[in-house]
């Protein structure tokens, strides 16, 4: 591999490691807030924070996927 491929390849990892980890914190905080409104959420409120937080765990890992998919090629 030449160095500018590995530049990117570099550049690409950093990038999807720092969008892992502001998708992971996303779906903490939805869960804490979720927790700490209590029972003062309705249940569509309660589904609505829980999809979300859903939502934000699978864009974390495929972020980590494809950090990892790059560093086996």
């Amino acid at each position: 591999m030449s160095f500018k491929d590995d530049l990117k390849k570099t550049i690409d990892n950093v990038d999807d490691t720092l969008k892992e980890a502001g998708h992971r914190t996303k779906a903490e905080a939805e869960h804490a807030s979720r927790e700490a409104a209590g029972g003062t959420l309705t249940p569509g409120e309660k589904v609505g924070s829980a999809l979300n937080e859903g939502k934000e765990r699978v864009l974390a890992d495929v972020d980590k996927t494809k950090r990892e998919v790059r560093s086996k090629t």
